[in-house]
């Protein structure tokens, strides 16, 4: 029996209809109305970073709050903190850290940047964190420890 030969596919969906299927089913934007305030997110975000950094709170608790990027780079800086902590003998401790002040403004609708400055028992450290609504709800898209 002879192979049949190969038969040629169309593409289901033209260039212009993939465009339309990312914005029908990628993130969708989420105007700050809809959105409750985020301040208690932005004191509990803050808070929860520092204690992954610590090492007393695992990264995945605060993973549906960040994106991707930010997931990613909290881990990372949170393994080497591991790492600095194993390499001196030192085990984690959960610390008190108190919310000092809390700055936020919002630059454009269903967005907000924020100042979260934290004082702990050895130095205090600010907190920039920027969140967008997306998908009904704040999620951070930048985070920045200083």
């Amino acid at each position: 029996m002879a192979p049949s030969p190969a038969r040629s596919v169309a593409p289901r969906f033209s260039p212009d209809d993939r465009s339309d299927l990312q914005a029908f089913f990628g993130h969708q934007r989420t105007s700050s109305a809809e959105l409750g305030d985020p301040e208690a997110l932005l004191r509990n975000l803050a808070r929860g970073v520092l204690e992954v950094l610590a090492g007393v709170r695992e990264i995945e608790q605060l993973a549906r709050w960040m994106t991707e990027d930010v997931f990613r780079t909290v881990a990372t800086r949170a393994n080497l903190a591991t790492r600095a902590r194993s390499a001196r003998g030192v085990p984690a401790v959960r610390t008190q850290h108190t919310i000092v002040s809390l700055r936020q403004m919002s630059p454009a609708d269903g967005i907000v940047e924020a100042v979260v400055i934290v004082r702990g028992p050895a130095r205090t450290r600010a907190v920039a964190i920027r969140l967008e609504g997306i998908d009904g709800r704040w999620r951070a898209t930048s985070l920045a420890l200083l």
